[in-house]
């Protein structure tokens, strides 16, 4: 099970086993490089840890620890979230700041601990084997851990592969293998006697407490708040740089780590020969005008050996086809550095997606009755053929922006999965993905605006599921730390008092973390429009990868799944291929499913 995820800690290991347990650690050394060795014991070795991450507030909760009388012997983090285990019991974790997974096997109460941070920049899975006070817990960092226990077994889940299709990643809890879960961001897992406690700890709240006088202390705040993150991301004792896109949120970080850096930050960049999809020019200003150490690449991606690298490496099937760049600018930067800060976290805090900005159609739509909607539009959605021109737009201005909304992020899968999957597959799953949205646009701690809806359900679906698992097994694959201080749960509780209209104003969006970014740099590096960090795939699957594309989606292996409707997926093809319609995300969808069923199911 080690082996399985050295990537993740090259530098040293280690097991503990005492007969009713074990615990073991592939570790990646940033602090107290020397003596922090795996696992870790208190003080009369009743309790041994492992973690995955770092606890940048470790020194703070160090020394009230030790005021209660807790002895040290290393200077590690991960031995303050032991201590803090004894003192605090299995709220240690409200007491830490940072991103972390971490397992506590406590020989007195027989007890197993585990735990994910509060966003879930770290992975954590688990699988109960047996039932009743005979039954194990079998958890790693990343799924294919857990299945390297001989008596886990490899059953597909159909419902995560249907949600998969949906939304690009298979939601939490589940994974894409039936009876092993992801414990999900903000939790906290205890294993006793055979039973199984899950509970979460944290959320983020868009409630607003007593509003700040004007805008001008938001913004005062905000860069404070981030600054403070920033630093304390800094500590390392190896290596460390910075992703660099030249976009706000990666600007931001670079600036603020040079404003705490006596030396030159180390950057890095990544480009691509397509000239639409380089931002190179805009990262390479930011780092002229912070004076970093600047390290950039144009990419050709290798399908033949790249790709199907990735596919293995995320043990799930996986869609977003941004894990190609975010590999091959961890590559890069591990050439230089050992720990990286990215900008991720800030389009979910602050606002920062035009799909959060209705079109004008809709918000037109909206305005009328949904009794007269339905009359009138509903009928005219049902006549019209799946695929026809306009159906997509039509659909939007049904229902209500939460629905709306979800089609959106589920590609509108809510109503052509019955065209999709094939009657075996569909009798036996439910087919409308919304299911996984409802429990968080119905939480009443998101708030009452539609704004704070759908920042909260991104916060919960596609940051956890989609890119902080892109960041962290890509830059886990050459052996990199990715730190995400836009992501520090204090700069998120608080991003989420800031008033809707200073997140977003009119147009534009991320309105406050752009009015911070003036303060760091010229306007002119912040107001350009969006491109975020994608491939050219439209084009590559009319091109390069037009052959691979369909032997992946309509080839005879796939064909004998069943799974898919045979005239669907040629539909898809011959719409993208003849330039119908830009099919590329579920062409892609099914491409990295089928590359996975390959790679790691077959």
């Amino acid at each position: 099970m080690c082996s399985a995820e050295h990537h993740r800690g090259p530098d040293d290991s280690g097991v503990h086993v005492d007969g009713a347990a074990g615990i073991g650690m592939q570790r990646l050394s940033i602090i107290d490089v020397a003596g922090g060795h795996q696992p870790i014991y208190n003080e009369d070795r009743s309790c041994v840890i492992v973690q995955n991450g770092e606890i940048y507030n470790h020194l703070d909760v160090r020394r009230e620890l030790e005021r209660r009388g807790h002895r040290y012997v290393t200077r590690s983090d991960t031995e303050t979230i032991l201590h803090a285990y004894e003192e605090y019991g299995t709220r240690c974790v409200t007491h830490l700041r940072g991103m972390f997974a971490i397992a506590i096997w406590d020989s007195r109460r027989s007890r197993l601990f585990l735990a994910r941070d509060r966003m879930g920049k770290k992975p954590l899975y688990y699988s109960v084997l047996g039932t009743g006070r005979d039954a194990r817990l079998v958890f790693g960092s990343e799924l294919k851990a857990v299945l390297a226990h001989p008596d886990v077994l490899r059953r597909l889940d159909e419902q995560a592969l249907v949600d998969y299709v949906a939304w690009g990643y298979v939601p939490d809890p589940r994974s894409i293998y039936e009876g092993i879960f992801k414990l999900p961001p903000a939790h906290t897992l205890v294993f006793e006697a055979g039973h199984v406690t899950v509970e979460k700890y944290w959320d983020v709240s868009f409630a607003s407490p007593a509003p700040l006088e004007n805008e001008r202390a938001y913004v005062d705040r905000a860069l404070e708040l981030l600054d403070e993150a920033v630093r304390i991301r800094l500590m390392s004792e190896v290596p460390l740089g910075a992703f660099l896109s030249g976009g706000t949120d990666s600007s931001i970080v670079v600036g603020l780590m040079a404003r705490n850096s006596t030396t030159p930050v180390k950057t890095f960049s990544i480009g691509f020969e397509e000239k639409e999809y380089n931002e190179l020019e805009y990262a390479r200003a930011v780092a002229h005008h912070f004076k970093t150490e600047h390290h950039e690449e144009i990419i050709r991606p290798d399908v033949e050996h790249d790709v199907p690298a990735l596919v293995k490496q995320f043990d799930e099937p996986f869609a977003d086809s941004s894990m190609i760049p975010t590999y091959y600018v961890s590559r890069s930067a591990r050439k230089h550095v050992t720990v990286a800060l990215s900008g991720d976290g800030g389009d979910e805090l602050f606002g920062g997606y035009m799909r959060y900005i209705d079109p004008a159609n809709v918000r037109a739509v909206e305005k009328i009755p949904a009794s007269i909607r339905n009359a009138l539009l509903a009928p005219m959605a049902h006549m019209l053929p799946e695929g026809a021109r306009g159906i997509d737009r039509l659909r939007d201005m049904l229902g209500t922006a939460d629905e709306q909304y979800v089609r959106r992020m589920t590609r509108g899968f809510t109503s052509t999965h019955a065209m999709v999957f094939t009657d075996d597959v569909a009798k036996r799953v439910n087919t409308d993905p919304s299911h996984v949205a409802d429990p968080f646009l119905s939480a009443r701690e998101a708030g009452s605006d539609t704004l704070s809806r759908r920042q909260y359900l991104d916060i919960h679906t596609y940051l956890a599921g989609d890119i902080l698992t892109k960041v962290d097994r890509a830059s886990m694959m050459v052996s990199l730390e990715c730190r995400a201080p836009l992501l520090d749960h204090v700069v998120a509780e608080f991003a989420a008092t800031i008033p809707p209209e200073m997140r977003i104003r009119g147009m534009t969006t991320k309105y406050l973390l752009k009015k911070v970014a003036e303060r760091l740099m010229p306007a002119e590096m912040i107001h350009r429009p969006k491109m975020g960090f994608s491939i050219p795939v439209t084009h590559w699957l009319r091109d390069s990868w037009q052959e691979k594309s369909r032997d992946l989606i309509i080839g005879p292996r796939t064909r004998e799944r069943g799974i898919f409707r045979e005239g669907y997926l040629r539909r898809v093809i011959d719409e993208h291929q003849s330039g119908k319609r830009d099919n590329s995300s579920i062409m892609w969808s099914l491409m990295m499913l089928e590359l996975w069923f390959r790679e790691c199911f077959d």
